[in-house]
Protein backbone atom coordinates (compact mmCIF):
# COMPACT_ATOMS: atom_id res chain seq x y z
CA UNK A 1 0.00 0.00 0.00
CA UNK A 2 3.03 2.28 0.27
CA UNK A 3 2.58 3.39 -3.36
CA UNK A 4 -0.92 4.66 -2.51
CA UNK A 5 0.09 6.86 0.43
CA UNK A 6 -1.58 10.24 0.01
CA UNK A 7 -4.45 8.73 -2.01
CA UNK A 8 -7.93 7.54 -1.09
CA UNK A 9 -8.59 3.92 -2.05
CA UNK A 10 -11.98 3.55 -3.72
CA UNK A 11 -13.50 0.38 -5.20
CA UNK A 12 -12.40 1.62 -8.63
CA UNK A 13 -8.87 2.36 -7.48
CA UNK A 14 -6.89 5.16 -5.82
CA UNK A 15 -8.00 8.78 -6.24
CA UNK A 16 -6.70 12.13 -5.06
CA UNK A 17 -8.33 13.31 -1.82
CA UNK A 18 -9.53 16.47 -3.56
CA UNK A 19 -11.68 14.31 -5.84
CA UNK A 20 -13.93 13.10 -3.02
CA UNK A 21 -16.02 16.27 -2.74
CA UNK A 22 -19.14 16.06 -0.58
CA UNK A 23 -18.85 12.77 1.31
CA UNK A 24 -21.34 10.60 3.16
CA UNK A 25 -18.83 9.14 5.61
CA UNK A 26 -20.99 6.25 6.86
CA UNK A 27 -23.45 4.35 4.75
CA UNK A 28 -24.40 0.97 3.32
CA UNK A 29 -25.44 0.09 -0.24
CA UNK A 30 -25.64 -3.71 0.25
CA UNK A 31 -26.18 -5.47 3.55
CA UNK A 32 -27.53 -8.74 4.96
CA UNK A 33 -27.11 -9.27 8.69
CA UNK A 34 -27.94 -12.22 10.92
CA UNK A 35 -29.13 -9.63 13.47
CA UNK A 36 -31.58 -7.90 11.10
CA UNK A 37 -33.53 -10.61 9.33
CA UNK A 38 -35.94 -9.26 6.75
CA UNK A 39 -34.03 -5.99 6.35
CA UNK A 40 -31.57 -7.20 3.70
CA UNK A 41 -30.90 -5.10 0.61
CA UNK A 42 -28.88 -6.60 -2.25
CA UNK A 43 -30.43 -5.19 -5.46
CA UNK A 44 -27.87 -3.26 -7.57
CA UNK A 45 -30.54 -1.52 -9.64
CA UNK A 46 -32.14 -0.08 -6.51
CA UNK A 47 -28.74 0.95 -5.19
CA UNK A 48 -28.02 2.76 -8.45
CA UNK A 49 -31.42 4.46 -8.27
CA UNK A 50 -30.78 5.60 -4.70
CA UNK A 51 -27.24 6.82 -5.34
CA UNK A 52 -28.24 8.60 -8.56
CA UNK A 53 -30.81 10.63 -6.66
CA UNK A 54 -28.24 11.61 -4.04
CA UNK A 55 -25.70 12.46 -6.72
CA UNK A 56 -28.16 14.88 -8.29
CA UNK A 57 -28.26 16.67 -4.94
CA UNK A 58 -24.48 17.08 -4.78
CA UNK A 59 -23.19 13.89 -3.12
CA UNK A 60 -19.87 12.81 -4.63
CA UNK A 61 -18.53 10.02 -2.37
CA UNK A 62 -20.00 7.28 -0.16
CA UNK A 63 -17.98 5.40 2.44
CA UNK A 64 -19.68 2.00 2.54
CA UNK A 65 -19.01 0.50 5.97
CA UNK A 66 -20.46 -2.97 5.42
CA UNK A 67 -17.78 -5.32 6.82
CA UNK A 68 -16.99 -8.99 6.23
CA UNK A 69 -19.88 -11.40 6.72
CA UNK A 70 -22.72 -8.86 6.45
CA UNK A 71 -23.60 -9.15 2.77
CA UNK A 72 -20.72 -7.01 1.55
CA UNK A 73 -20.70 -6.94 -2.29
CA UNK A 74 -17.53 -5.24 -3.54
CA UNK A 75 -18.18 -6.13 -7.17
CA UNK A 76 -21.61 -4.47 -6.96
CA UNK A 77 -20.15 -1.43 -5.19
CA UNK A 78 -17.89 -1.00 -8.20
CA UNK A 79 -20.89 -1.41 -10.52
CA UNK A 80 -22.82 1.29 -8.64
CA UNK A 81 -19.84 3.64 -8.71
CA UNK A 82 -19.36 3.13 -12.45
CA UNK A 83 -23.06 3.68 -13.18
CA UNK A 84 -23.45 6.82 -11.07
CA UNK A 85 -20.04 8.49 -11.12
CA UNK A 86 -20.06 8.57 -7.31
CA UNK A 87 -16.87 7.39 -5.59
CA UNK A 88 -17.36 4.47 -3.19
CA UNK A 89 -14.88 3.48 -0.48
CA UNK A 90 -15.30 -0.16 0.59
CA UNK A 91 -14.56 -1.69 3.99
CA UNK A 92 -12.81 -4.67 5.46
CA UNK A 93 -13.09 -5.65 9.12
CA UNK A 94 -15.74 -7.17 11.37
CA UNK A 95 -18.81 -5.91 13.22
CA UNK A 96 -19.79 -6.49 16.86
CA UNK A 97 -20.70 -10.00 18.01
CA UNK A 98 -24.46 -9.72 17.52
CA UNK A 99 -24.13 -9.69 13.74
CA UNK A 100 -22.53 -13.16 13.51
CA UNK A 101 -24.39 -16.43 14.19
CA UNK A 102 -22.89 -19.04 16.49
CA UNK A 103 -20.18 -20.99 14.68
CA UNK A 104 -19.38 -18.25 12.14
CA UNK A 105 -15.71 -18.35 11.18
CA UNK A 106 -15.27 -14.70 12.21
CA UNK A 107 -15.97 -15.74 15.80
CA UNK A 108 -13.82 -18.87 15.77
CA UNK A 109 -10.79 -17.99 13.63
CA UNK A 110 -7.38 -17.27 15.07
CA UNK A 111 -6.02 -13.74 15.23
CA UNK A 112 -3.69 -14.61 12.37
CA UNK A 113 -6.58 -15.60 10.09
CA UNK A 114 -8.51 -12.43 10.93
CA UNK A 115 -5.45 -10.30 10.29
CA UNK A 116 -4.59 -11.99 6.99
CA UNK A 117 -8.16 -11.56 5.80
CA UNK A 118 -8.14 -7.83 6.51
CA UNK A 119 -4.67 -7.36 5.03
CA UNK A 120 -5.69 -9.24 1.89
CA UNK A 121 -8.80 -7.07 1.47
CA UNK A 122 -6.61 -3.98 1.69
CA UNK A 123 -3.55 -5.08 -0.28
CA UNK A 124 -5.00 -7.44 -2.89
CA UNK A 125 -8.77 -6.98 -2.96
CA UNK A 126 -12.11 -7.92 -1.43
CA UNK A 127 -13.66 -11.19 -2.54
CA UNK A 128 -17.38 -11.06 -3.49
CA UNK A 129 -18.22 -13.97 -1.20
CA UNK A 130 -17.48 -14.81 2.43
CA UNK A 131 -13.98 -15.89 1.43
CA UNK A 132 -11.02 -17.20 3.41
CA UNK A 133 -8.59 -17.89 0.54
CA UNK A 134 -8.21 -18.11 -3.22
CA UNK A 135 -7.37 -15.98 -6.26
CA UNK A 136 -9.08 -12.70 -7.13
CA UNK A 137 -9.75 -11.26 -10.57
CA UNK A 138 -9.57 -7.46 -10.97
CA UNK A 139 -10.26 -6.94 -7.26
CA UNK A 140 -11.70 -3.90 -5.51
CA UNK A 141 -9.47 -3.00 -2.56
CA UNK A 142 -10.80 -1.92 0.82
CA UNK A 143 -10.03 1.65 1.83
CA UNK A 144 -11.26 1.58 5.43
CA UNK A 145 -11.44 -0.86 8.36
CA UNK A 146 -14.81 -1.29 10.10
CA UNK A 147 -14.98 -2.70 13.64
CA UNK A 148 -17.60 -2.78 16.40
CA UNK A 149 -18.23 -2.93 20.13
CA UNK A 150 -21.29 -3.71 22.27
CA UNK A 151 -23.39 -1.51 24.54
CA UNK A 152 -21.33 -0.12 27.43
CA UNK A 153 -18.64 -2.78 27.03
CA UNK A 154 -16.31 -4.60 24.66
CA UNK A 155 -16.74 -8.38 24.60
CA UNK A 156 -13.74 -10.70 24.58
CA UNK A 157 -14.22 -11.46 20.87
CA UNK A 158 -14.76 -7.79 19.99
CA UNK A 159 -11.61 -6.85 21.88
CA UNK A 160 -9.67 -9.46 19.93
CA UNK A 161 -10.93 -8.11 16.60
CA UNK A 162 -10.20 -4.54 17.67
CA UNK A 163 -6.65 -5.53 18.57
CA UNK A 164 -6.12 -7.24 15.23
CA UNK A 165 -7.68 -4.31 13.37
CA UNK A 166 -5.48 -1.85 15.22
CA UNK A 167 -2.40 -3.81 14.19
CA UNK A 168 -3.60 -3.90 10.56
CA UNK A 169 -4.11 -0.14 10.66
CA UNK A 170 -0.55 0.29 11.90
CA UNK A 171 0.74 -1.89 9.03
CA UNK A 172 -1.25 -0.26 6.23
CA UNK A 173 -2.13 3.35 7.09
CA UNK A 174 -5.81 2.59 6.45
CA UNK A 175 -8.24 4.39 8.82
CA UNK A 176 -10.55 2.59 11.26
CA UNK A 177 -14.23 3.42 11.85
CA UNK A 178 -15.72 1.80 14.96
CA UNK A 179 -19.39 1.19 15.69
CA UNK A 180 -20.14 2.42 19.21
CA UNK A 181 -23.41 0.88 20.38
CA UNK A 182 -25.68 3.79 21.32
CA UNK A 183 -22.58 5.95 21.52
CA UNK A 184 -20.93 4.10 24.42
CA UNK A 185 -17.49 2.63 25.29
CA UNK A 186 -15.61 5.29 23.33
CA UNK A 187 -12.69 5.60 25.74
CA UNK A 188 -12.23 1.84 25.95
CA UNK A 189 -12.28 1.49 22.16
CA UNK A 190 -9.57 4.13 21.79
CA UNK A 191 -7.47 2.46 24.49
CA UNK A 192 -7.61 -0.94 22.80
CA UNK A 193 -6.84 0.35 19.31
CA UNK A 194 -3.96 2.58 20.40
CA UNK A 195 -2.61 -0.25 22.54
CA UNK A 196 -2.56 -2.42 19.41
CA UNK A 197 -0.54 0.17 17.49
CA UNK A 198 -3.18 2.22 15.66
CA UNK A 199 -2.29 5.94 15.44
CA UNK A 200 -5.01 7.80 17.32
CA UNK A 201 -5.60 10.16 14.38
CA UNK A 202 -6.56 7.15 12.24
CA UNK A 203 -9.51 6.30 14.53
CA UNK A 204 -13.11 7.38 13.88
CA UNK A 205 -15.95 6.73 16.31
CA UNK A 206 -19.40 6.24 14.74
CA UNK A 207 -22.84 6.71 16.30
CA UNK A 208 -21.71 8.94 19.16
CA UNK A 209 -24.65 11.17 18.27
CA UNK A 210 -26.99 8.48 19.60
CA UNK A 211 -25.67 9.68 22.96
CA UNK A 212 -25.73 13.44 22.20
CA UNK A 213 -23.50 14.58 25.06
CA UNK A 214 -21.29 17.17 23.41
CA UNK A 215 -18.99 17.63 26.40
CA UNK A 216 -18.14 13.94 26.44
CA UNK A 217 -17.64 13.97 22.68
CA UNK A 218 -15.23 16.88 23.07
CA UNK A 219 -13.24 14.87 25.63
CA UNK A 220 -12.96 11.94 23.21
CA UNK A 221 -12.05 14.16 20.27
CA UNK A 222 -9.39 15.85 22.39
CA UNK A 223 -7.64 12.48 22.55
CA UNK A 224 -7.05 12.78 18.78
CA UNK A 225 -9.91 10.85 17.16
CA UNK A 226 -12.56 12.00 14.69
CA UNK A 227 -16.30 11.28 14.86
CA UNK A 228 -18.98 10.59 12.29
CA UNK A 229 -22.50 11.62 13.23
CA UNK A 230 -24.89 9.40 11.30
CA UNK A 231 -28.48 9.80 12.52
CA UNK A 232 -29.92 12.60 10.32
CA UNK A 233 -33.52 11.74 9.56
CA UNK A 234 -33.70 8.95 12.15
CA UNK A 235 -36.51 10.49 14.17
CA UNK A 236 -36.93 7.29 16.18
CA UNK A 237 -33.80 8.32 18.07
CA UNK A 238 -34.46 12.07 18.36
CA UNK A 239 -35.45 15.00 16.13
CA UNK A 240 -32.89 16.54 13.81
CA UNK A 241 -32.84 19.61 16.04
CA UNK A 242 -31.05 17.57 18.72
CA UNK A 243 -28.32 16.60 16.26
CA UNK A 244 -28.08 20.18 15.01
CA UNK A 245 -27.64 21.36 18.62
CA UNK A 246 -24.92 18.76 19.13
CA UNK A 247 -22.94 19.71 16.02
CA UNK A 248 -23.30 23.41 16.80
CA UNK A 249 -21.90 22.84 20.31
CA UNK A 250 -18.98 20.70 19.13
CA UNK A 251 -18.07 23.23 16.42
CA UNK A 252 -18.33 26.10 18.90
CA UNK A 253 -15.94 24.21 21.18
CA UNK A 254 -13.35 24.27 18.39
CA UNK A 255 -13.67 20.71 17.07
CA UNK A 256 -15.27 21.31 13.67
CA UNK A 257 -12.22 19.78 12.01
CA UNK A 258 -12.96 16.38 13.59
CA UNK A 259 -16.63 15.92 12.62
CA UNK A 260 -18.04 14.09 9.60
CA UNK A 261 -21.60 13.23 8.57
CA UNK A 262 -23.32 10.13 7.21
CA UNK A 263 -26.76 8.57 7.06
CA UNK A 264 -25.99 4.95 7.99
CA UNK A 265 -28.88 3.49 5.99
CA UNK A 266 -28.39 0.02 7.42
CA UNK A 267 -31.92 -1.31 6.91
CA UNK A 268 -34.01 -1.96 3.80
CA UNK A 269 -36.77 0.23 5.27
CA UNK A 270 -34.48 3.27 5.17
CA UNK A 271 -34.26 3.38 1.36
CA UNK A 272 -36.66 5.26 -0.89
CA UNK A 273 -35.90 2.76 -3.65
CA UNK A 274 -37.42 0.03 -1.46
CA UNK A 275 -40.42 2.16 -0.47
CA UNK A 276 -39.03 3.48 2.83
CA UNK A 277 -37.11 6.47 4.12
CA UNK A 278 -35.41 8.82 4.88
CA UNK A 279 -33.40 7.82 1.80
CA UNK A 280 -29.95 8.78 0.59
CA UNK A 281 -31.08 12.23 -0.60
CA UNK A 282 -31.95 13.29 2.94
CA UNK A 283 -28.48 14.49 3.88
CA UNK A 284 -28.14 17.18 1.23
CA UNK A 285 -31.81 17.99 0.65
CA UNK A 286 -33.08 18.19 4.21
CA UNK A 287 -30.32 18.17 6.82
CA UNK A 288 -27.48 20.21 5.34
CA UNK A 289 -29.60 23.34 4.60
CA UNK A 290 -30.62 23.44 8.27
CA UNK A 291 -27.03 22.85 9.39
CA UNK A 292 -25.78 25.72 7.23
CA UNK A 293 -28.18 28.07 9.02
CA UNK A 294 -26.67 26.99 12.34
CA UNK A 295 -22.92 26.99 11.65
CA UNK A 296 -22.50 28.58 8.21
CA UNK A 297 -21.50 27.17 4.81
CA UNK A 298 -17.75 27.21 5.45
CA UNK A 299 -18.02 25.03 8.56
CA UNK A 300 -20.41 22.69 6.74
CA UNK A 301 -18.00 22.36 3.84
CA UNK A 302 -15.24 21.44 6.25
CA UNK A 303 -17.43 18.70 7.72
CA UNK A 304 -18.61 17.33 4.38
CA UNK A 305 -15.50 17.80 2.22
CA UNK A 306 -12.24 18.67 4.00
CA UNK A 307 -12.54 16.32 6.98
CA UNK A 308 -13.38 13.13 5.00
CA UNK A 309 -10.65 13.95 2.49
CA UNK A 310 -8.14 14.02 5.34
CA UNK A 311 -9.46 11.03 7.30
CA UNK A 312 -9.75 8.60 4.38
CA UNK A 313 -6.40 9.45 2.81
CA UNK A 314 -3.94 6.60 3.32
CA UNK A 315 -1.26 7.72 5.74
CA UNK A 316 2.46 6.88 5.80
CA UNK A 317 3.40 3.84 7.85
CA UNK A 318 5.59 4.63 10.84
Amino acid sequence: MESFVGKVMTVKGPVEPAELGVTDAHDHLFLASHAMRGQEFQDPDKAIEEVSGASAGGLRTIVDLTPIGLGRRPELLRQVSAATGVHVVGATGFHRDEHYPAGHWALESTDDVLGVRMLTDIREGMHPTDWVGGDLLDPARAGVIKLGASYQHISRQERRRLEVGGAVCAQTGVPIVVHTEIGTAGDEIIDVLVGAGAPVNRIVLAHLDRNPDWEWHAELIARGVSVVYDTPGRIKYFPDSTLLDLIEAVVAAGWGDRVMLGLDLGRRDYFRAYGGGPGLTYLMERFVPRLEKRIGPDAVRQILVANPARVFTLSPIA
